[in-house]
């Protein structure tokens, strides 16, 4: 049985795990879901959030368990767990890149999304006025995250989804083939996917090349849209 450590991606925070979460449990599995500084609960101001910041966060996450964990990345949550990589390698058993941001060293994960676009998200995004996060047009929630899932699933996250720091997205990643290049990693593409679509997550996972890549008919969400397909892939690691 194995450890997974869940990175939830931009807007959203640890309750987007809570449906896969218990089927992981099920399985044998322990699940630590934290919320990243300034979203979900956790209540830290956003002008103070870095990616390093994050980094750290879940650093200490790694440091207090017990064995080295799946680390688990959703969308922009693939910047934080490459990056934790580069900190902590022989605290990780396997990358997971769950229609991830997947990016190179010396790269950011706004400039590389806007190399290999278009994205339908980004007519969506609003950038607050003293520049230091984004939100998400209503209109654009479900085309982007949720194209498959309910209107109840849809409202939950429009209700709970909170702006996204910036300065994460426009960092650049600091990554080595010591540390980072070492750890095996693989990616889940979601083939309906309105916000990382199929064709950006194939540039990704081409230009760095993944031990597997998993293929799942879903939207952005599958711990929404797909739970037990989801949980299915991830317990067979």
């Amino acid at each position: 049985m194995s450890i997974f450590v869940l990175v939830h991606g931009a807007w959203h925070g640890a309750w987007c795990w809570q449906r896969l979460t218990p089927l992981l449990e099920a399985q044998g599995h322990r699940v630590v879901a934290p919320d990243l500084l300034g979203l979900g609960d956790d209540q830290t101001p956003l002008p103070g959030v870095t990616l390093a910041a994050w980094t750290d966060q879940i650093c200490r996450v790694l440091d207090a368990q017990a064995e080295p964990v799946i680390l688990v990345g959703h969308s922009r949550g693939g910047l934080v767990i490459s990056q934790v990589a580069e900190h902590r390698p022989d605290k990780i058993k396997k990358l997971v890149y769950l229609t991830a941001m997947m990016i190179e060293n010396g790269e950011s994960g706004l400039g590389t999304f806007g190399k290999i676009g278009p994205s339908p998200l980004q007519d969506h995004l609003v950038i607050a006025p003293d520049g230091a996060s984004m939100t998400v047009k209503e209109v654009g929630y479900k085309p982007s995250f949720y194209g498959l899932c309910s209107d109840a699933d849809v409202a939950l996250a429009k209700r709970l989804c909170r702006p996204e720091p910036l300065e994460p997205s426009n960092a650049p990643m600091s990554l080595s083939a010591r540390n980072y290049g070492r750890v095996p990693r693989l990616y889940i593409e979601c083939l309906r996917d309105g916000a990382i679509t199929p064709a950006m997550q194939k540039a990704m996972y081409t230009a760095q090349p993944c031990e597997r890549v998993i293929t799942m008919d879903t939207d952005h969400s599958p711990f929404f849209s797909a739970p037990a397909e989801l949980a299915r892939h991830l317990g067979a690691l």
